[in-house]
């Protein structure tokens, strides 16, 4: 149970808003025998899904990214309303989740469809293919963060592979899934292809445990180890997205002012509640007093709170604000200075930005993940060193790189042990479907969006025709002296020379 969950008997609970705590609505725990029978359902209704084909599954699935776009506004109201964020940012959120149906919609069949491969010369009397199959029934955990947006990179690219889903939300967010669920079912698809699953954790464990074809986690490093033990239990393969302690690093001949303002929406946005925002920023010495002078200036401008104007909402999760509070306690007791608010920033579930300089390395708000307003700004010798800094992490979602060089930049993002990289912008991968998105290190395994999401949720299977008798047989148990001789003098010639 969490700050913002209340149970109301043993099989329910409330959702609350972040903002007032006022009770949104009332959702069902599932159960072990509930959660078994929506996956029964889904395993039915995979034969009648994957019979729809490529092309059929695009057709449905361009039907519920268009009934999503016209309804947009009711969406973002569940999102601003759950995580507490404003407006604006929940319509984005909305919009960025419509874009990946598109584009895993319309690229399945071009990425998955069985194709011709080169047999080689062993086995030139083969035609040799490669095709991709789905699952059968993939389980979704979601977060509370981005409670439609981070999902969705899960949802559709299972869908368009031809899984069906059963989706499980954040017990924080739990009106966001039953919104998507209730705007599937008005399509009328004649079987429950996707569903939504409202609980607890222990609602969670019930569908990594229920017999699903592979989960798809996102969360915490902590909690995607049980469920990795627990996927262990029956081979159900995983992938997971664990968070991050994202790095920004700007060169001495950066852009400054595109520098902050990259920065201060990297930091800031959602509260700091972003797994592949800026939580550390490395700057090379001969513009770092520049560059924190000029992003404290952009950093006091915003303005947290509950309206429609704020700049970002407060924590989602209440206790959140506690490791806000040991993180800042942390890096000021090891010498660092806070130079845009401190300890007194915290004022319950709403936090005021803060910006901490001269941290030590060691210090937790370097080395664990914060999820709230706060950045560390260190001055480093020059990029290589930022480099250096940045892949001490156990964590690698993401990384930014800031120089007006872009060789220089290409080069640095190459040597940052980490996902994804963006140069002179941060999250512009967000809005890019095409490009895979996932971590390494305690930021997770497995990749969603893009080409690899969608084979992300496939299995491979590979197939041989023979197309006529091999003139030089191996495989067989009688094999002749004549062709093991040719086949030797074959493999010295074709192999055997320098």
């Amino acid at each position: 149970m969490t700050d913002q969950i209340e149970r109301t008997n043993e099989s329910t609970f409330e959702s609350l808003d972040p903002r007032t705590g006022v009770a949104l609505a009332t959702y069902p725990i599932a159960g072990t025998g509930e959660v078994g029978i929506a996956v029964a359902r889904a395993r039915s209704a995979a034969r009648w899904w994957d019979a729809q084909g490529f092309e059929g599954r695009m057709r449905w699935l361009l039907e519920f990214k268009s009934a999503i776009a016209r309804d947009a506004p009711s969406l973002a109201a569940v999102i601003a309303a759950e995580t507490g964020k404003p407006d604006e940012d929940s319509l984005l959120e909305v919009m960025l989740g419509v874009e990946h149906i598109d584009w895993a919609a319309r690229n399945a069949e071009k990425t998955l469809k069985q194709r011709k491969v080169g047999s080689g010369l062993l086995a030139v009397n083969q035609k040799a293919y490669v095709g991709y199959r789905p699952f059968g029934v993939v389980g979704v955990i979601g977060p509370w963060n981005y409670p439609l947006y981070t999902p969705m990179g899960s949802i559709a690219y299972a869908l368009a592979a031809g899984n069906t889903v059963v989706f499980k939300p954040s017990e924080l967010t739990p009106g966001v899934g039953t919104w998507l669920a209730e705007k599937w079912q008005s399509l009328a698809a004649p079987h429950p292809v996707f569903q939504t699953i409202t609980g607890d954790g222990s609602t969670g464990t019930a569908l990594v445990e229920s017999g699903v074809d592979k989960i798809a986690f996102t969360g915490s490093t902590a909690t995607a180890k049980k469920v990795m033990a627990t996927c262990a239990k029956s081979l159900t393969p995983l992938v997971a997205e664990c968070g991050g302690k994202d790095a920004m690093l700007v060169d001495a001949d950066a852009n400054i002012a595109a520098a902050v303002e990259f920065a201060t929406f990297g930091a800031m946005g959602n509260a700091g509640q972003t797994c592949a925002g800026v939580e550390r920023i490395y700057v090379a010495a001969p513009v770092y007093d520049r560059f924190v002078a000029d992003f404290t200036t952009a950093v006091q401008a915003l303005k947290p709170g509950g309206t429609k104007t704020s700049s970002y909402g407060p924590m989602t999760l209440g206790k959140q604000s506690e490791i806000v509070r040991g993180q800042i306690e942390d890096a000021l007791a090891k010498g660092g200075k806070a130079v845009v608010g401190g300890l007194d920033s915290l004022h319950g579930p709403y936090i005021d930005p803060v910006i901490l300089t001269d941290v030590p390395e060691d210090s937790t708000a370097i080395t664990e993940e914060t999820f709230g307003p706060t950045v560390v700004v260190n001055k480093v010798r020059d990029l290589d060193e930022a480099i250096e800094r940045a892949n001490a992490s156990k964590y690698g979602l993401g990384a930014s790189v800031f120089t007006q060089d872009s060789a220089v930049g290409r080069r640095a993002a190459e040597k940052l042990d980490c996902g994804v990289v963006t140069v002179n912008s941060v999250l512009g991968f967000a809005g890019v479907p095409a490009l895979p998105f996932g971590g390494t290190g305690d930021s997770g395994f497995g990749r969603i969006h893009g080409a690899d999401g969608l084979r992300e949720f496939s299995t491979v299977k590979s197939l041989t025709v023979q197309s006529f008798a091999a003139p030089v047989n191996l495989l067989t148990m009688k094999r002749k002296a004549r062709n093991m001789k040719l086949s030797v003098l074959a493999l010295r010639l074709r192999h055997g020379r320098g």
